[in-house]
């Protein structure tokens, strides 16, 4: 069986998504579409922009979206899943992809996710950071002992975990596992702390959003980043979408799930190679590749 995942936010490169807007029609229909339902050139900032502008939370989410889905629409008939699975804002091009959502629903849920994101993060600073080489529950006992509010956010796979929360308290965090024999503990360069309840005030803005939007049935099951099942009621991937913005991202869990229900093959559809790392550390048994236009 055949899994398709979507990257998240740092996927992003300066000239992303040029080769498809230049090799296809639809592609082409499809970015024009997105400019006019954003309001702004993104095709200019994905085909030309610096790293710093490819950076800023309101291009970088739809850039991401835009990539993968674009991807996935142009391999027409050579696109055939049997499950999807997305990485936090992934998420939402998976549920493009299998039909959950149309696309042009996605873009605007993805904008407004970003747009209600930011707004959280200028309300309260935050920031993440990954724990590398300590197991999964050793990290959830450090986040549950420091002072103030750090989560487990990103289960990306055995032995990566990050958290995140308020800077002082992720920094606490950081001392303590390094001290628990961490292999390293570092911030990460981003500009909140997502996945956490910080993000609380984004969520009432998003859960509208999403509540306004027609949720149809998918081709196949979306394996959810909250719960790291296979989903296909529409209504459950709705609160499940909405639990994501404060909720951790079980990524490991959502891989591992996957492999056990028979996905014996994974293609990344969208930039860059991060899923199929983080697959081959999980379980180096399953095939993986990134979707390509021939």
């Amino acid at each position: 069986m055949k899994a398709y995942v979507f990257p998240g936010q740092g996927a992003q490169f300066t000239g992303m998504g040029l080769d498809l807007y230049e090799a296809s029609e639809l592609a082409k229909e499809l970015f024009h579409k997105a400019n006019e339902i954003l309001g702004f050139d993104i095709t200019k900032i994905m085909f030309e922009g610096s790293a710093d502008d490819l950076k800023q939370t309101n291009v970088t989410q739809p850039a991401i979206f835009l990539h993968s889905v674009v991807l996935a629409k142009v391999l027409g008939d050579d696109f055939k899943p049997d499950m999807v699975a997305g990485h936090s804002l992934g998420e939402l091009s998976a549920l493009v992809a299998n039909g959950t959502l149309l696309f042009e629903d996605g873009l605007r849920l993805v904008a407004k996710r970003a747009d209600a994101m930011q707004k959280a993060c200028e309300l309260q600073s935050g920031t993440m950071a990954a724990v590398l080489g300590l197991e999964d529950a050793v990290v959830e006992e450090i986040c549950k002992t420091t002072e103030g509010d750090v989560v487990a956010a990103n289960y990306n796979c055995p032995g990566q975990l990050v958290i995140s929360g308020a800077v002082a308290a992720v920094k606490g965090a950081c001392e303590l596992a390094t001290e628990k024999g961490a292999r390293r503990a570092l911030l990460l360069p981003v500009g909140g702390a997502f996945h956490s309840p910080l993000m609380a005030p984004a969520r009432e803005e998003l859960a509208a959003a999403i509540e306004a939007t027609q949720f149809h049935m998918p081709s196949c099951p979306v394996y959810q980043n909250v719960v790291a099942k296979a989903v296909t009621n529409p209504e459950e991937i709705k609160e499940n979408l909405i639990a994501q913005l404060t909720g951790a991202v079980k990524w490991t869990q959502c891989a591992q799930a996957m492999i056990s229900d028979g996905a014996t093959e994974v293609v990344e559809v969208g930039p860059g190679k991060v899923l199929q790392g983080l697959f081959a550390k999980i379980d180096r048994s399953v095939a993986r590749s990134s979707a390509a236009i021939s």
